[in-house]
Order: C-alpha cells, then sequence, then structure tokens
C-alpha cells in the first residue's frame, strides 16, 4: 500500500508539474500553438484589372470564384433531418446535396469523397452564389477557397492582341495580358480564422483579414467595331484563298494609335483546350519579305535626296542584268517609257533599280531604318519581331538592288504599316500606340506617354509620293479594287516571293495592299497581308478587296466624312515616245556595274 501510494503521489506531481508549465511558465507558447493548429490562412486573389477598347467595351474581365475542397474524413459525420429527426446520411448523403449544385454525378462525388486524404479538390470555378446553397447545407469537412476567373467577352476577335491567362493558376500566358502584367496583376491579401476539426471555420473566433489590392484598368486605343470587322474579313479572305496566315492593321495618321489589329488563325482564350491554334499576334511576330510596299521608301529617298522626281523619263526594260543576276519585272513586257510616277503606279522592279542607283547604298539604308525598318516598333509587345535590316556594307551586287522593291530584307505588318503613315502624315513618323490609359485606382485615368515623333522626309516629298500612290489606285495602277466610292485612296500593292523558315528557301508568295484615305487629308491607314494565298496571290487582286472592306467600314465608324471633291488631277506617267539620250534626269540602263 505504501509503495502504491508512493506511485501514485509520484505521477500525480507529474501532472501537476505538468500543468504547472502549461498554465504557468510556458501558457503563452502552449496558447500559441494550440492557436497555431487551429488556425488557417486563405489567400485573397486580387482582382485583375479590366482591359476595354477605346469606348469602355469590355475585352477582359475577372470575376470572383470558388474553389470547392474535401475533408474526406469528416464527411462521414454528415448529418440531415429525415422523417422530423436528424439522421447520419454520412457521404451518400452529401453526394446527393451536392451533385445538383456541383453538376456532377452523385457516383463520381462518392468516390471523391471517400477516403482518409485531408484536401480533394471537388470543383473549380464555381460562383460566390453557388457556394453559399452548398455552405447552408452545413456538410462538415466541406470548404471553399477564393479563386477568380478571366473571361473575354468578345472571343477570338480580339484573342491574339488581348491574350490570357493560364486557367490553372490565372497567370498571364501571352499578348497584352503579359505586356501589362504588372499593371493588371494587383497585390493578394490574405485571411486568417480559427476552423474546427471538421474544418469548418468556429463562427465566434476571431480572425484578421488583410485586403486584396485590386489591379488596375487600362483602356486601350483599339476600337472593337473595326476589330471585329476586320477580324471577320480577314478570316473570310484566308479560307477562300487558301492562305497559311494573315493580318490587318488600322492606324490614326496623326497619331499612330492602333485602332484594330486582327490576326488570323487565331484561338479562343474562353477555352484554351488542348492548347492548338496560333496564340501570336501575327501582326507583331511574322517578319516577311515586303515586295513592293517597300517602293516607296525607294522613291522616298530618292526625292528626298533630288536625285529624281514624280516626272522624272524612264526607260523600262523588263529586265536587267545586275553582276551575276537577271532582275524581273512581275511579268515580261517591251520596252516602256514611264514617268518615276508610272514606275511607282504599276510597280516596276527595273524602275526601283534605276531610282536605286542615283543614291548610294548606304544612304538608301539609312532612310529604310528612318522609316522603321529593322527595330521594334516600341510598343513592347510580346513576341514581336525587329524584321531583317542588314547593314548596307554586307549587302551583296544583287542585294543592293533587290532591296529597292522590297527582297532581301524583312519588315512586320505594324512596321510596313508605320511606312504608309509617316508618309501619310506629312513625312512625320509617330510611333505606333496601344494604350489609352490607365486607371489610377481613385476613380481617374492616367493618359499613356505621347508616342514618340521623328521626321523621315519634308512634307514636300510626302506630297509627292502621296500623289503618286494614288495613281496605283487609278485604272493605270495595280489596285482597281481599292477604291472606295466617295473618296480618294492611296496605296500600294505588294506580291514578294515568300521565305519560308522550315524549308530554308522561298515558297509560295506573301500578298499585300497598304493605303490611307481621305488622301488629300489622311486619317487612316489599313494594311492588309495574307501569307501564301493559293487561289490567286497578287496583292492588287486578294488583298486590295480587303482593304477596301475593311477601310470603308472603319471611315464610317470613325465618322471621317467623304469628300468634298473626289476629282484629282492625274499625275503624269506615260511617256509618248522614247525620250531622247540627253533629256534632263533620265533613268535608263547604264549597263551591267559586274561588267565594269
Amino acid at each position: 500500500m505504501r509503495g502504491l501510494m508512493v506511485a501514485s503521489l509520484f505521477v500525480l506531481s507529474l501532472f501537476a508539474a505538468q500543468l504547472m508549465r502549461i498554465q504557468g511558465f510556458d501558457s503563452a507558447e502552449v496558447a500559441a500553438d494550440a492557436l497555431a493548429q487551429r488556425t488557417t490562412t486563405e489567400s485573397i486573389p486580387a482582382r485583375r484589372g479590366t482591359i476595354t477598347d477605346a469606348h469602355g467595351t469590355v475585352l477582359a474581365s475577372s470575376a470572383e470564384r470558388r474553389i470547392v475542397v474535401v475533408d474526406q474524413t469528416a464527411i462521414p459525420a454528415y448529418e440531415k433531418k429525415v422523417g422530423g429527426t436528424r439522421t447520419e446520411v454520412g457521404v451518400a448523403g452529401a453526394a446527393e446535396d451536392l451533385a445538383p449544385l456541383l453538376r456532377q454525378d452523385e457516383d463520381d462525388l462518392v468516390e471523391a469523397m471517400t477516403g482518409e486524404r485531408r484536401y480533394v479538390i471537388l470543383a473549380k470555378n464555381l460562383s460566390p452564389l453557388t457556394w453559399r446553397k452548398i455552405s447552408a447545407l452545413g456538410i462538415p469537412g466541406v470548404y471553399s477557397e477564393r479563386s477568380s476567373q478571366r473571361t473575354y467577352p468578345q472571343s477570338t476577335t480580339v484573342a491574339s492582341l488581348v491574350g490570357f491567362v493560364q486557367p490553372q493558376d490565372q497567370t498571364a500566358g501571352g499578348g497584352l495580358e503579359l505586356m501589362l502584367d504588372d499593371t493588371l496583376k494587383g497585390t493578394p491579401g490574405t485571411a486568417t480564422y480559427e476552423v474546427a476539426m471538421d474544418g469548418s471555420r468556429l463562427p465566434n473566433a476571431g480572425s484578421d483579414v488583410s485586403s486584396a489590392e485590386p489591379g488596375k484598368d487600362v483602356r486601350l486605343t483599339i476600337d472593337n467595331d473595326v476589330q471585329w470587322y476586320a477580324q471577320n474579313a480577314l478570316a473570310a479572305k484566308v479560307e477562300e484563298t487558301d492562305a497559311l496566315s494573315g493580318t490587318v492593321v488600322v492606324m490614326r495618321v496623326d497619331t499612330g494609335e492602333l485602332v484594330a489589329l486582327a490576326s488570323y488563325p487565331t484561338f479562343d482564350p474562353n477555352d484554351l483546350g488542348d492548347g492548338k491554334g496560333v496564340f501570336a499576334n501575327l501582326a507583331f511576330s511574322d517578319a516577311f519579305e515586303p515586295g513592293s510596299t517597300a517602293k516607296i521608301m525607294t522613291v522616298a529617298a530618292g526625292l528626298e535626296e533630288g536625285t529624281i522626281t514624280p516626272s522624272s523619263p524612264m526607260v523600262l526594260p523588263d529586265h536587267l542584268q545586275r553582276y551575276d543576276a537577271t532582275l524581273r519585272d512581275s511579268h515580261p513586257h517591251p520596252v516602256e517609257y514611264r514617268t518615276v510616277g508610272g514606275a511607282l503606279a504599276e510597280s516596276s522592279n527595273v524602275g526601283m533599280m534605276l531610282i536605286g542607283e542615283t543614291m548610294k547604298p548606304k544612304t538608301l539604308e539609312q532612310y529604310f531604318r528612318k522609316f522603321g525598318l529593322g527595330s521594334k516598333t516600341g510598343s513592347g509587345f510580346p513576341g514581336e519581331s525587329e524584321g531583317i535590316m542588314p547593314p548596307s556594307e554586307k549587302w551583296d551586287g544583287v542585294q543592293r538592288y533587290t532591296v529597292t522593291y522590297g527582297q532581301g530584307l524583312s519588315t512586320t505588318a505594324v512596321q510596313v504599316a508605320g511606312v504608309f503613315q509617316t508618309i501619310a502624315n506629312k513625312g512625320v513618323r509617330v510611333a505606333p500606340s496601344l494604350i489609352a490609359e490607365t486607371s489610377d485606382g481613385e476613380g481617374g485615368w492616367t493618359p499613356a506617354p505621347a508616342a514618340k515623333r521623328e521626321r523621315v522626309v519634308s512634307q514636300g516629298t510626302a506630297t509627292s509620293v502621296s500623289r503618286m500612290l494614288e495613281g496605283v489606285v487609278s485604272e493605270e495602277g495595280t489596285a482597281p479594287k481599292a477604291k472606295i466610292d466617295g473618296y480618294r485612296v492611296a496605296g500600294k500593292t505588294g506580291t514578294a516571293d515568300r521565305y519560308d523558315d522550315k524549308t530554308g528557301g522561298y515558297s509560295g508568295k506573301t500578298a499585300s495592299f497598304i493605303g490611307y484615305a481621305p488622301a488629300q487629308d489622311p486619317q487612316l491607314v489599313v494594311a492588309v497581308i495574307l501569307q501564301r494565298p493559293v487561289k490567286g496571290y497578287f496583292g492588287g487582286q486578294v488583298a486590295a478587296p480587303v482593304f477596301k472592306d475593311v477601310m470603308t467600314h472603319a471611315l464610317q465608324t470613325q465618322e471621317v466624312p467623304p469628300d468634298a471633291d473626289d476629282k484629282v488631277t492625274p499625275i503624269s506617267t506615260r511617256l509618248k515616245k522614247a525620250p531622247a539620250e540627253g533629256t534632263p534626269g533620265l533613268l535608263k540602263d547604264r549597263g551591267n556595274p559586274g561588267d565594269r
């Protein structure tokens, strides 16, 4: 008895000592440890900023969503009233009640909720209203986590421009979503609260909430109406011609603001599915040899340097021998007698070569670079290509001539649209821009910085080139299909051999038409590019009709009035007879430099 008493006192003294430690010496530490075990911290996602077009049409927005999670070990304790008394219905009862709310099969839910795992996701992207209905059931072990879901109301119309977020974690995946991620994503918050053993929140316990800071909204320069029309017109033409791809760029002349950036094929940002589709916006990423649309830079350089005038006489055979190559016009023809304006209107490669010979290669390169070739636009768009503009020191004898008509260099649709914007804007290049303004978080808006402006050629040179480009759209030019009733149009066709990176050689054509209107007071530039069309490939044949449709719609949407007088005195393009040898400013073949 004495031994048993001593042992009992010893054990009780241990309990007393432990109780003294817990309630006395280490009370704060033990309490903190207990609190930590029944406390959970939930991340509160920040609302991602909304992206809208210039008029407030929503292109991308975020909505609060819930992820429903289950603790399998707590579900069997689920009770509900059956026949007036509370009865334990367990997993089967929980599945029966959850199935209509989650829109899932009962058997699948039973399988998902049966086991010993403490964390199983039942459903994602549920609305807060649906979660409130689930929460009201009082099923032990069923709780939710906050999330958000990005939606794109315009679907494929602006997909390659706006981009997307990854559905798993809502991180930016491409396009403007990626470019503007730091602005849009905001700062997440946290919510800390106490939970019971079954994972349910203790109603009378304390909580600590740090609110999320929402991302800023962004308003673009894009007009969704024009974008929609351009995207559909482009898609129809790509399908009609069996083309590989296509782009349409619509740009304001005076500000460089991009009004539309259509790219096809594209994808649906609301349903990324298996990840197939073209996610890049080809207007920025696809580099190609521009062909004849680059000829306006050669002519502008010659005019600016004073080596030619619009009426300079030219003798144009259908080919020239330069070094070890025979370089030709797009089609065979007898010797023609044209002016510089006529050579541009009829898109003569030989004419551009003769103009190029009036300048040093370095001079021509400098003008091409001032027009924006060989460098990114400065928009910051992800995946943008700078194209290829080799330094003139590396041009071989033949390339020195091919660059004059747009082969042997590459550009993007946005870059080459900027070339025409420069001519339309009286010789002043304005860097293209996409962002109009950003919300300041206090109900106001902060305008985007002004775009960079640079004079490339004089107003006189730009006006002369513009007059010549009107001839391209005449019946004597290469693009009468680009004419628009009531408006004077200036533009240029392009039909270039297309370099294919996959084959390492030329394959198919790049067909294009780029122009602006109204020609006497330009407001908008529209560039149409089709890659490897099969059913027709001349720019005036397949690209000019798309230009006409898109430009007509854009002019009406932007409320640009028709010309008061759409008649213009045509520029001289043809010579009545062969010019005499001593004719001032005569441009003709002086022989192959390779033979000199």
